[in-house]
């Protein structure tokens, strides 16, 4: 077994959250630590807030409830036997509706009696932090408000993550009776003429937040440069929320079917959810969800009308769970960059060299025309360098399938279950992953292809055409990933930003990329004239994205023996 997957890394944990338990074991590794790959997951579905209300009165939780907890948690302690799980790295953790109940003294009695399992309770104010610092694993970097909606309650907080540092309210998190559940019975409860009392209930008590948590001024003036706040949700409400948004995108079907990442501008996210026929028949989305639907849509108007700037809104997967892990990640680890981390695994030996030459065959930026660029997430050290490490997963792969392998790598493939990738990371990757392996799909995956790209953008697509062509000619110099850099320099590449001359439209001057390889053994003639040749191939008109009047650059190359 190798030292990745030794049991002393993994984390068993059980979050008995109001909607439901969640029973997960996770890999802690060092390497692998900052995606949190997940081992083992289950789920009880059983709502803990539900079971304390008849007939809109309060009640403790029945025994037959207990009893039922207690058949998941002992199923659960097998499995972490069979895991080989240390005792001391399991956690039983309860939040809100375990807090709040009656008997939730009595309750937690009888499970570590029949466990030996402690129950941590939560405070209000920790299930705030964490579940933030469940956001913050969920992405790179995070500049804007954070919202995690459970069943009985709705936690709100601004948060600045860069560099795995991450600061937040010094008030920590606002926590409201706004949950998915209590939001249901709270409508039900007001009727239908109390609707609009409840809606300003809510808009004040968001307002009064918002004044609350000291938000900083350098974050405030950054929503104003970007048109808006930026919004990371979390909790399974507005999770069902992001799925509904997920099936009416302009994109059909759209096609990353993963909501950590998923983004939405402030135009898409107030949809009439009255207008979306059979929410049940929807992916990821159950009875029970469906049926919360009105008042999370509720919630999300209100929301919407309390801060009336937002410019984009991000869901996420982390929660309770990936918030008490995240937590326990130790600075360097929380600063790593997820898509360098979840390619790691298959990074070659000269990765360093081979991102700085891949580097290289990138133009500097334009003098005029900064919309000729290539986005700058694509020119980024951390994408680069997740490129390389990726630039050889696909070696064995039969040639019929190897490019539309790499195309789903970030979906369905070896990358689909990192976590805190964006999906513009993930389409942007396999768009330069499958051009890397060749570029060539059959008409099945066309359509996937091509949905990519819509996501993507066609200048950002036709840059990762380039930049995956060229990190095929670089894997076919270096086929082991090794660079041998104590024998000097052995291939050197230039690029920069021409004009041409294009004979046949009688002396028409175009703009060009100028692609230069300088090289010092003659046994790489053969592939150096290849790679040439495929980096003219992408720049002609017939390979832009949208063809002859898309979106592309002509490519020139020459190449000389040093």
């Amino acid at each position: 077994m190798s030292e990745r997957n030794e049991p002393k890394h993994y984390q068993a944990l059980v979050d008995m959250g109001s909607n439901g338990i969640r029973f997960s074991i996770s890999n802690l590794s060092p390497q692998a630590a900052r995606i949190m790959p997940t081992v083992y997951q289950d789920r009880l579905g059983l709502s803990l807030y539900d079971a304390q209300y008849q007939s809109g009165k309060k009640v403790p939780i029945s025994q037959s409830t207990i009893d039922k907890v207690i058949k998941g948690l002992l199923r659960f302690k097998r499995i972490c036997e069979d895991y080989h799980v240390p005792h001391e790295n399991v956690r039983v953790v309860a939040t809100e509706a375990t807090r709040k109940a009656i008997n939730s003294h009595a309750f937690r009695q009888q499970i570590e009696e029949a466990t030996a399992w402690k129950v941590e309770l939560l405070a209000k104010e920790d299930e705030g932090r964490i579940g933030a610092m469940g956001i913050a694993s969920s992405f790179g970097t995070i500049n804007g408000l954070v919202m995690d909606l459970g069943g009985g309650s709705m936690q709100m907080t601004w948060m600045i993550f860069e560099d795995g540092q991450v600061r937040t309210s010094p008030r920590g998190a606002v926590s409201f009776p706004y949950g998915a559940a209590a939001m249901m019975r709270r409508l039900d409860e007001a009727g239908a003429d109390g609707h609009d009392a409840l809606r300003r209930e809510m808009a004040t008590n968001f307002e009064k937040a918002l004044r609350d948590l000291e938000i900083p001024n350098s974050l405030s003036q950054r929503a104003e440069q970007e048109g808006g706040w930026m919004l990371y949700l979390s909790g399974g409400g507005f999770r069902g929320w992001g799925y509904i948004l997920m099936a009416m995108h302009s994109i059909k079907p759209y096609p990353i079917p993963i909501i950590n990442g998923f983004r939405v501008p402030r135009s898409s996210f107030l949809p009439n959810v009255k207008e979306f026929s059979d929410p049940e028949d929807t992916f990821r989305i159950s009875a029970r969800r469906a049926s919360q639907l009105p008042a999370i849509s509720f919630l999300v108007n209100a929301l919407a009308e309390s801060i009336p700037s937002i410019a984009y809104i991000y869901f996420a997967q982390g929660g309770v769970r990936e918030g008490l892990l995240f937590s326990s990640l130790a600075a360097d680890i929380q600063s790593e960059y997820p898509l360098v981390t979840a390619t790691r695994v298959h990074a070659p030996h000269s990765t360093a060299s081979l991102s700085r030459l891949l580097k290289a065959t990138i133009p500097p930026p334009h003098q005029s025309d900064s919309s000729k660029d290539p986005p700058a997430t694509l020119t980024s050290p951390h994408f680069l360098t997740s490129t390389v490490q990726l630039l050889y997963a696909y070696n064995s792969y039969p040639k019929d399938i190897d490019a539309v392998a790499a195309l789903r790598s970030t979906t369905a493939g070896i990358l689909g279950d990192a976590h805190a990738l964006s999906h513009i990371d993930r389409a942007l990757l396999a768009l330069v992953m499958c051009e890397r392996m060749g570029g060539e799909v059959s008409a099945t995956d066309e359509p996937y292809l091509s949905q990519m790209q819509e996501l993507a953008g066609p200048r950002a697509s036709w840059w990762a055409k380039y930049i995956g062509r060229a990190a095929g000619g670089i894997a076919a110099l270096f086929p082991a990933g090794v660079m041998r850099e104590h024998e000097g320099v052995q291939v050197d590449v230039a690029a920069s930003w021409c004009t041409v001359v294009k004979k046949k439209k009688k002396g028409k001057v175009v703009e060009a990329i100028d692609f230069q390889v300088q090289y010092g053994m003659p046994e790489l003639d053969g592939a150096v004239k290849v790679w040439r040749h495929h980096m003219e191939k992408v720049g002609k008109k017939k390979h832009w994205i949208g063809g002859k009047e898309g979106w592309g650059v002509k490519v020139v190359t020459s190449s000389m023996k040093s």
